[in-house]
């Protein structure tokens, strides 16, 4: 989805009071707990799918660590994000889907139906699709609002989980789900793999000061951002009552500060950003760098990295370049578990299929202890007996473990905290 910014004619006062009232409905669809999730009608109902329906997290299978992963997708997405979900599937984990609201009908069809024909998914009880999904504008809000939103979804569900993961359709697994419970059952749960800065740079000017608004927070069908024609008199004044941080929109969250952005037990940190960073640019960019630079609790207990291989323009590095066959080599040698970006079906995704996640072909599942041998046939019940529990990790676990080990030496910790 292409962003869209359009001139617009706004008087001071009209456009103060249409600003507040955005940012009302942006706090209100995120601070009520998600009863729109999975409770969609037709083809999307609990009751035709019941592997949709909640778990209540009694009998779960019990690994080192485990993952809650969001996986968001656009129009022409549905077949990428059902491959996506099949390479980093693993019964451990727990997988949110979101097909945005803009996507037509048939799209959220083929989504339901491709995830509903994997027994696996149904036997295991941990897999949802957004039943009412939101309505987002790249660059927009609503984009953290539909992250914010999954956070919470993923919490209520009362599922065992270690750290939330954001992924779009457009990004691929460079380990094995093994390799990541193997490689991250040595570090500390309270730890949250933000990439963050204070160094703003030009984004100051073009990101931080300019007053947006999201029409998709009041316009149903309309994912569009608006930006004030006279840019003079919509410039605002960069805060004093925190500091502004930014980085990337790809975050590994741990449960604690999960909790912490949702509930906000423990200060109204996360809802005054929420607030300020519903009429800015780009602001998944800016919310968890924000308000975990500037939380006590926090600040110390955020590692610099997206965990991503990201190849990006140069300059001004807006923009990450579409990633291919030629760039597989430094994609494995970076240790890093995900990449992005990939095109639809790129032959590159069928030799990270073969070569890194063994897999013979996209509809078999990664190589695991629960998935081992045999193929699809093996893999049928992920509560087998001699199966569950087990985690068989590979040459991705040191790669990823030599990545973490790096990352969260003394020495680098203290460098590349929040300042």
């Amino acid at each position: 989805m292409a962003m869209r910014v359009r001139g617009m004619a706004m008087g001071s006062g009209r456009e103060l009071a249409v600003s507040a009232a955005f940012t009302a409905l942006l706090v209100a669809s995120i601070l009520l707990l998600p009863s729109l999730l999975l409770s969609g009608t037709g083809s999307l109902s609990s009751k035709t799918w019941p592997f949709l329906a909640a778990s209540s997290g009694d009998g779960e299978v019990r690994y080192p660590v485990s993952f809650a992963y969001l996986i968001s997708a656009s129009t022409g997405d549905a077949s990428r994000a059902a491959r996506l979900l099949a390479a980093l599937y693993h019964p451990g984990n727990s997988y949110l889907l979101h097909l945005d609201r803009e996507a037509p009908a048939e799209e959220h069809r083929q989504l339901a139906e491709l995830v509903s024909g994997r027994a696996v998914y149904a036997r295991a009880g941990n897999v949802w699709i957004v039943g009412r999904p939101n309505l987002v504008t790249y660059r927009g809000p609503t984009m953290l609002s539909t992250t914010l939103h999954a956070v919470a979804v993923l919490l209520r569900l009362r599922r065992r989980w270690d750290w939330f993961i954001n992924l779009s359709a457009s990004d691929y697994p460079l380990v094995t789900q093994d390799d990541m419970i193997e490689a991250f059952s040595g570090v500390p749960r309270n730890l949250n793999f933000i990439q963050h800065t204070s160094h703003l740079g030009w984004k100051i000017k073009k990101r931080v000061r300019p007053v947006i608004l999201d029409m998709a927070l009041y316009e149903a069908g309309t994912a569009e951002l608006i930006r004030p024609e006279n840019l003079t008199t919509n410039l605002r004044k960069m805060p004093t009552a925190f500091k502004v941080f930014t980085g990337s929109a790809w975050t590994m969250l741990s449960r604690p500060f999960a909790e912490y952005v949702i509930m906000g037990w423990e200060d109204n940190l996360p809802r005054t950003l929420l607030l300020y960073y519903t009429n800015v640019i780009s602001s998944p960019e800016f919310y968890f760098q924000t308000v975990a630079c500037n939380s006590r609790r926090f600040r110390n207990a955020t590692v610099n990295h997206d965990l991503h291989y990201i190849k990006w323009d140069n300059p001004p590095k807006q923009h990450p370049l579409y990633l291919a066959a030629g760039d597989l080599r430094r994609m494995v040698l970076s240790g890093r578990p995900f990449a992005r970006k990939f095109r639809a079906d790129d032959p590159v995704l069928d030799r990270i299929d073969r070569e890194i996640l063994r897999r013979a072909e996209p509809a078999q599942f990664s190589y695991g202890g629960w998935c081992s041998e045999g193929g699809v046939a093996m893999c049928g019940n992920p509560k087998e007996p001699g199966r569950t529990g087990a985690v068989k990790a590979g040459a991705g676990a040191r790669r990823l473990k030599a990545l973490l080990s790096k990352t969260l030496s003394p020495r680098n910790m203290k460098r590349q905290q929040c300042r």
